[in-house]
């Protein structure tokens, strides 16, 4: 594994952001490129991982080399349920002797085998490091190996603590800056502001999209839509999430204004890649939260940090909320915005999109009544 340039002191990174935010990003964009992460706690103890999903079998024939064949395969305790196993901190596999091939099938594959003997229950270092793969939108496989406390190995990579998951991570969710904000005419809604927001790790631009004059000190109507390509862009049956956005917006313009925060976490929070590899489990029969589960997501990973903040950069504090989810109000609750009542907004259902729907009120708790909507179609 090559050296990498000298890293930028605390005090010099000081002047260009806070230094555990930035470790973060460079921990995201290195776990990204496919390259080893090395992550500490506070009591001496490291990881060096990388994550599957961007490793390749040279990458991983390396890194087993440099870790003297100790590293492990460090899978969610979601994951391990699909295996059989109840591992409520998650499980670390021994990977000694297993080839790279035979990775996908324990990590992510439908219709695996059974969990190997001598597996271990995972920590809080593991922890970490699917906090690095869920802010680079990846899946949540690790291989890792545990460093004792001379070994210089890996000293050359990216460095980040527990302490800069917490801290810095935490702060750049909140920490966003309004760029630009133009006037754009919208088909059936008439003309509106788009504003757009930029912060959180990677520096991601997010959009408020104000509609009408919204008395933004008063309690404001604010549609939170996590994006959709499939549905919002190219019109999929499989969900109801373009229905939404289109007439989310004409709810706010019938309401005398609002805002619709038009938030960049796809599939749920777990990028597009995990989401279509998703869509393939249910397209085979299971439902949306199972098949995250294969993959070894939770229900609903999406969060709503940068949601808070741009409420709070436009001045917004009290919310009548457009939304079928109370998880997502109670989210924003818990965050400091007042929401004041939700009001539902709901799609076309078609055949492809009913279970997806029954799935969403029976499992996620979401205000749908299917059989009403359907007989209310008729």
């Amino acid at each position: 594994m090559s050296p990498t340039a000298p890293a930028m002191s605390d005090a010099a990174s000081l002047l260009f952001g806070d230094p555990a935010a930035i470790r973060c990003e460079r921990a995201v964009a290195e776990l990204r490129a496919g390259r080893p992460v090395v992550i500490d706690d506070s009591h001496g103890q490291r990881l060096a991982f990388i994550a599957l999903d961007s490793s390749t079998r040279s990458s991983f024939s390396a890194f087993a080399q440099a870790a003297d064949a100790r590293h492990f395969l460090f899978l969610t305790a979601t994951r391990a349920r699909v295996l059989g196993v109840t591992a409520e901190h998650g499980a670390r596999v021994p990977l000694a002797g297993v080839d790279f091939d035979a990775l996908p099938s324990l990590s992510y594959l439908r219709e695996p085998g059974a969990m190997p003997a001598g597996w271990s229950a995972g920590q809080a270092l593991d922890d970490g490091a699917v906090e690095v793969a869920r802010l680079g939108l990846l899946l949540p496989a690790m291989v890792g190996v545990l460093l004792d406390p001379a070994d210089t190995r890996f000293d050359g990579c990216a460095q980040v603590s527990l302490c800069d998951l917490h801290q810095g991570a935490e702060q750049a969710a909140h920490d966003y800056e309004l760029v630009a904000r133009s006037p754009v005419p919208l088909r059936e809604v008439g003309m509106t502001e788009f504003a757009v927001f930029r912060g959180g790790v990677a520096q991601r631009d997010q959009v408020a999209i104000i509609v009408g004059t919204p008395d933004l000190s008063g309690v404001v109507p604010v549609r939170v839509h996590s994006s959709c390509l499939t549905g919002d862009l190219f019109g999929s049956l499989k969900c109801d999430c373009g229905d939404q956005l289109r007439r989310g917006l004409r709810k706010l313009k019938d309401l005398g204004g609002g805002v619709l925060l038009y938030l960049d976490q796809e599939g749920r929070g777990t990028g597009i890649a995990a989401k279509m590899r998703a869509y393939g489990y249910q397209h085979d029969g299971l439902d949306t939260i199972d098949a995250d589960a294969q993959l070894g997501f939770g229900a609903d990973e999406r969060r709503y940090g940068s949601a808070v903040a741009m409420l709070q950069g436009l001045g917004v504090q009290r919310v009548q909320l457009l939304s079928n989810n109370p998880t997502k109000a109670q989210r924003l609750r818990n965050a400091g915005i007042e929401v004041v009542d939700c009001v539902p907004v709901t799609g076309d259902i078609t055949t492809e999109n009913e279970q997806y729907l029954r799935t969403k009120a029976e499992r996620a708790g979401h205000l749908l009544d299917v059989d009403a909507l359907i007989q209310a179609a008729q």
